[in-house]
C-alpha cells in the first residue's frame, strides 16, 4: 500500500505522520530530524517524506519510503533537500495533524487507529495545535489511567 504521509524514526520506532496537503507533514519531520541533530531526541532520522510504502508484517507495521523520493524532504522556503534516512522501520505511532475528531482529553476510541490490519496508538493533532510539542509530551510522559 502507498500512502501521501511522512515517517521518521524516533529511537527504534517510527513515527507515521498523516495529514491534509499542506498541513505540516514535512516540517514536523524535519523539526524531529533536528531534535536528534541537536540533542532533543536521542536518535531521529528520516525514513520518507511526501509517499511512503506500508506492508504488515508479523504483526508489525513496516514503512519505507518511496524508492524516487528516498532520502528526500521538502522544506518550506528551500524546496526539495536530501537528508540521511532510514530504508525501512517499524511504525510505533500515527499522526493526524488537521484531526477534525482531536478532543481534548481524547477518547479511547481516538486514541488508535488501524493501519493495514494492525492496530496502533495514534495523536490526532488538532488543527493550528502544535504537533511538535504534543509529540514531545506523549514521548515524555505516561498516561495517568484517568
Amino acid at each position: 500500500m502507498t500512502i501521501h504521509a511522512s515517517a521518521v524514526v524516533i529511537g527504534a520506532r517510527a513515527v507515521l505522520i498523516r495529514g491534509a496537503a499542506g498541513s505540516g507533514k514535512s516540517s514536523l519531520a524535519f523539526a524531529l530530524i533536528q531534535a536528534g541533530e541537536n540533542g532533543t531526541l536521542r536518535f531521529a532520522r528520516l525514513v520518507g517524506d511526501d509517499r511512503l510504502h506500508l506492508e504488515a508484517a508479523h504483526g508489525r507495521l513496516m514503512v519505507r519510503p518511496a524508492e524516487t523520493l528516498a532520502g528526500l524532504i521538502e522544506i518550506r522556503g528551500l524546496g526539495i533537500r536530501r537528508v540521511p534516512f532510514e530504508p525501512l522501520a517499524v511504525v510505533g505511532l500515527v499522526m493526524d495533524l488537521g484531526a477534525a475528531d482531536s478532543e481534548r482529553v481524547p477518547a479511547p476510541a481516538i486514541a488508535t487507529t488501524t493501519v493495514a490490519g494492525i492496530a496502533l496508538p495514534r495523536l490526532a493533532v488538532a488543527p493550528g495545535a502544535d504537533p511538535l510539542r504534543l509529540l514531545f509530551a506523549a514521548l515524555r510522559t505516561a498516561d495517568s489511567g484517568r
